[in-house]
């Protein structure tokens, strides 16, 4: 336990005061230390007042947020919440921002801020844009404008040869713009360079999803030669489908997805084929997983090796295939149709979906519609129940 010892003395004149804790001893004069600590606790205190009432955070948050930036005034607070509204900014992307970065609060808004928004003005962010981009990725704004921004930006730039698709792949993800392309960008796409994916389906991966590529490069290596071991060519979009689905697990979740396919009856060689004809199927979350095929198998009575057939199906959501099956169900039943593919049943889009199945045979059953309609109504309370 901690304790403080507190006596006065009396030195040259001038009271002191000396404060022990435990073996420790500091020795303060009493007008100065009294005074840098009664200063600091009024800072934090006008601090959580400024974030709850101008800010609109909950005390709690302010308290938290004032564990990181300090002020007794609000001239520079005031200032960035001003430079922020004046360039296209709402409140709540105001709070957002301060609460991801707080010490922007006490920066100087025209010398460290202005010239890095100009810049991303003038590649061709508009503003309601760059206030949604910065909202969420306030920490671009901590890096230096000519030594990373933009000698990241003109890289992306030469690479993809075009300032739109630059600006579409930093909207995707803001981080590709102030990380170091020696470490990350450079290594990983000579991986894929390595294993003989094509350069123009390395840009569309690099423009789509950026993220992938500031990922460790031994980890990618492993990845991609795992994905080309399971048969799929690495000349081929479907390839880095592939990479994307094995990137956003580790190695023992992958397992785990492999034994929910086991338990379901199918074979490991069943398994590559379903991830080969649909890599997304493996991505799928287990509880997932298990919902769909529950319903499709036990209730709707399909072969579990059909749906590795057309494992598709699994990507879909409960709330699209449940009111389908049903429906299918009752055409099988009055006959309107034999057979039918589960990727054409359930991978469609609605307005196809209504054209193929229930407008086809609308002269033979006009209440189809209505059928639809109520099995949806069906499925969602099922759906709400479990």
């Amino acid at each position: 336990m901690f304790y403080f010892i507190i006596r006065t003395s009396f030195v040259h004149g001038r009271q002191t005061i000396a404060a022990s804790q435990s073996s420790n001893l500091f020795i303060f004069k009493r007008p100065i230390g009294l005074r840098l600590f009664s200063n600091s606790s009024n800072g934090h205190s006008f601090t959580v007042s400024y974030l709850t009432n101008k800010c609109g955070f909950s005390p709690a948050l302010a308290s938290r947020v004032s564990n990181f930036v300090h002020f007794e005034t609000p001239e520079k607070p005031d200032s960035l919440i001003v430079f922020l509204e004046n360039h296209g900014f709402s409140q709540t992307q105001i709070a957002n921002l301060i609460k991801r970065q707080p010490r922007f609060l006490l920066s100087d808004t025209e010398k460290t801020l202005l010239p890095k928004l100009e810049f991303l003005y003038s590649i061709g962010f508009s503003r309601p844009e760059l206030a949604k981009l910065l909202s969420s990725h306030p920490h671009l704004l901590k890096y230096s404008l000519k030594k990373q921004i933009i000698p990241s930006f003109n890289l992306l730039r030469d690479l993809f040869q075009s300032d739109d698709k630059t600006i579409k792949a930093i909207k995707r993800f803001a981080g590709i713009l102030v990380n170091y392309s020696k470490s990350y960008l450079y290594p990983n796409m000579n991986v894929l360079r390595g294993i003989g994916v094509p350069e123009s389906n390395i840009l569309m991966l690099l423009n789509r999803h950026p993220r992938t590529f500031l990922y460790s490069p031994v980890r990618l290596k492993e990845i991609v030669e795992e994905v080309k071991g399971m048969g799929i060519d690495s000349s081929t979009k479907k390839f880095l489908v592939a990479v994307l689905a094995l990137r956003s697990m580790s190695k023992s979740t992958l397992e785990k997805k492999f034994d929910v396919y086991r338990r379901w009856g199918w074979s490991d060689q069943e398994i590559r084929e379903a991830f080969q004809r649909y890599p997304p199927c493996i991505a799928v979350s287990e509880d997932k997983i298990m919902a769909i095929m529950d319903f499709l198998v036990n209730k709707m009575g399909y072969n579990s090796t059909l749906i590795a057939k057309q494992s598709s199906v699994l990507s879909r959501s409960l709330r699209i295939i449940v009111p389908r099956a049903l429906f299918a169900q009752e055409l099988l039943s009055q006959g309107l149709v034999n057979d039918f593919k589960l990727s054409v049943l359930f991978d469609t889009s609605e307005k196809v979906f209504i054209r193929m199945f229930v407008d086809r045979f609308v002269n033979k059953a006009p209440d189809l519609l209505k059928l639809y309609k109520e099995k949806l109504k069906i499925s969602e309370k099922k759906l709400e129940v479990s």
